[in-house]
């Protein structure tokens, strides 16, 4: 996955997402976003050249509903990279190489921007395209048709049309819960969902309403629901009375953050939240 000019850390939370769901997801986005007709497949080896020092996404040899056979690549990329080009020409040769058949590559953009990196090369010697393909194109219904999260998870970076993004997002995150097989696959699914939330950041408000209508949901650090949600719990009922008893806590008391934690029953984040707070 190409993610070389993004935060290392935050890049690698979307590769290992993309990589886990990938057997999942993959045929949906090869019927559905690429538009290809494939009758069979099966999986070619990664390992083009041990000298790359990346592997690609996804790499099959497939036949589509009129026969053609050909070796079919398809790489997830967040950054506008401007060098995807002369790596995707990289692939091509030696795929013609290794398996003598036609090559077609897609590169699937996650963000909701539009990519200025380069598809083609055309010199005197030397002319090559590959096809780049914004997700942010596809309606997120064809998503939400899926029998399983993994694929419903992905309309959060679809196009939502002319409906309302609340109402778009509400209905992802609705129907991600209905289809989670149990409470630690839900949580997994809904941290993934605010991982690709933040390609999109201008649907994040969306987002944190629509989850404020779950019962179950993480609290944690870095977590930006669990911050705004922190200070908006402070106006509201219990969660003030907390806030309260926390801050006469920290503020008269020389306890730890983990004793002050276990004896008003908050979480540790939440103390230590509080204890920031007050130092400003």
């Amino acid at each position: 996955m190409a993610k070389q000019t993004h935060k290392g850390s935050q890049a690698g939370q979307y590769d290992k997402i993309i990589k886990e769901n990938l057997e999942i997801t993959l045929p949906v986005i090869i019927r559905d976003v690429l538009g290809l007709d494939i009758a069979q497949s099966e999986e070619l080896p990664d390992d083009i050249q041990h000298t790359k020092e990346r592997k690609p996404d996804a790499l099959k040899k497939v036949i589509d509903t009129t026969g053609h056979a050909y070796v079919l690549q398809v790489e997830f990329q967040i950054d506008d990279e401007k060098e995807m080009v002369y790596r995707m020409a990289e692939y091509s040769v030696m795929l013609m190489r290794r398996y003598r058949l036609p090559v077609k590559q897609y590169v699937v953009f996650l963000r909701d921007t539009e990519p200025a990196m380069p598809t083609h090369i055309d010199t005197e010697n030397h002319k090559f395209s590959y096809n780049l393909i914004r997700i942010a194109q596809a309606s997120y219904k064809l998503f939400l048709k899926a029998d399983t999260p993994e694929v419903k998870m992905l309309g959060i970076l679809a196009n939502f049309g002319k409906e309302d993004s609340y109402k778009a997002v509400k209905s992802i995150v609705d129907q991600v819960k209905s289809v989670a097989n149990d409470d630690f696959a839900e949580n997994r699914y809904f941290k993934q969902l605010r991982i690709f939330v933040q390609l999109r950041s201008s649907i994040e408000p969306q987002f944190e309403k629509a989850m404020e209508t779950i019962t179950k949901f993480f609290k944690e650090e870095k977590d930006f629901l669990y911050k705004r949600g922190a200070v908006k719990g402070r106006e509201e009922g219990r969660e003030e009375e907390k806030f309260k008893l926390v801050t006469n806590m920290v503020a008269q008391s020389d306890l730890s953050d983990q004793q002050i934690a276990s004896m008003a029953e908050v979480p540790l984040n939440f103390v230590k939240s509080v204890r920031d707070g007050l130092k400003k």
